[in-house]
């Protein structure tokens, strides 16, 4: 059987389906690559950390701590309300004979956790860490939180999709888009609360922060679309998907990826989402700061993307209906089509 040639109609030429196959390979590496290097590449970058000890042991301690970022404490009540407000994941207290126990937070990070406690150990702690913070019973190694980086970051972009293949008008979309981040926020929290049982706060005050996540991945993607067209769309996938969802950090922690990918991870929205509802849920909602900046800023500029090919394709239609024609390498906007 020959190989399809470009010359019938509908048929690829030999070297059109060898860049395809190459193509698609490349793709699958890079897939492999975005997902798993980080998780074989964890290790601790600057952790921030506390010790509560004398000035000498402090300091040294400090100086042997490859990974982590360090401050000194006066107290175990000091570095305990430190992690609670979110300055530090955990702390090593020293007693007069040496290390004698360490404070975690397993809801700030099972991993960083666990790092800690083997640290102790190797000093010569005894004791299991004091968790001061923990996932609630259901789910007490916060796999929930953990699994949801995926369904944020698909949830939005397949939401956008759905909606500017279905909904036509601009205003029906935008209150559309409205309506998939409210029922989506509400469906999440209440899946993650009632079901799993990751979550254990205020359903309504976590239903916002999610709520805000899945509206900046929404109007992000709509954004995109509609100022680029099918670009845009490959745009929001790299965005959200191939970088999004694995630079996230919410199965270990972003200090724990190779740097800058882990700071990188917080600028996207699924990190953003996925921290904000980690310090909304169990740290009474210290730190939020940056991850709400973050997702409002991708929110406003999803808007701002959106009313620009709007605007775009409003003009085309003017100048197609006074006489002046369609564009003339013949394209048509994306913001036309859609």
């Amino acid at each position: 059987m020959a190989l399809p040639t470009s010359n019938g109609a509908g048929q690829m030429s030999p070297r059109k389906m060898i860049g395809l196959i190459v193509g698609i390979a490349v793709l699958l590496t890079l897939m492999v690559i975005a997902f798993a290097l980080p998780a074989a590449r964890s290790t601790p970058h600057d952790v921030p950390v506390g010790v509560v000890a004398a000035p000498a042991q402090a300091a040294h301690f400090a100086e042997s701590a490859d990974g982590f970022a360090v401050t000194s404490y006066p107290d175990q009540s000091s570095a305990t309300d430190a992690i609670l407000d979110r300055e530090i994941y955990g702390a090593v207290v020293f007693g007069a004979n040496g290390p004698e126990t360490v404070v975690v937070s397993s809801a700030a990070s099972t991993a960083v956790a666990t790092v800690l406690g083997t640290v102790g150990r190797q000093m010569g702690v005894t004791t299991q860490p004091i968790d001061v913070q923990g996932f609630p019973a259901d789910d007490p190694k916060g796999a929930g939180l953990a699994a949801g980086a995926l369904p944020l970051a698909l949830g939005g972009w397949i939401g956008a999709m759905v909606i500017m293949l279905l909904i036509p008008g601009n205003r029906a979309r935008l209150v559309a888009a409205a309506g998939v981040s409210v029922a989506g926020g509400l469906a999440l929290v209440a899946t993650l609360q009632f079901v799993i049982g990751t979550f254990d706060g205020n359903y309504w005050v976590t239903s916002l922060a999610a709520l805000l996540g899945i509206a900046a991945t929404c109007f992000m993607v709509l954004g995109l679309r509609e100022l680029l067209g099918g670009i845009g769309l490959g745009i929001a996938a790299v965005l959200l998907i191939f970088l999004g969802n694995p630079l996230s950090g919410l199965s270990s922690a972003p200090e724990l990826l190779p740097a800058p990918w882990g700071t990188l991870g917080q600028l996207l929205p699924p990190g953003a989402t996925g921290m904000l509802l980690r310090d909304v849920v169990f740290f009474e909602g210290h730190g939020i700061a940056r991850s709400i900046i973050v997702l409002c800023a991708w929110l406003t500029l999803g808007l701002v993307l959106y009313g620009a090919g709007v605007v775009r394709a409003r003009r085309t239609r003017q100048n197609e209906s006074g006489g002046e024609g369609a564009p003339a390498d013949g394209t048509v906007p994306a913001g036309a089509a859609s």
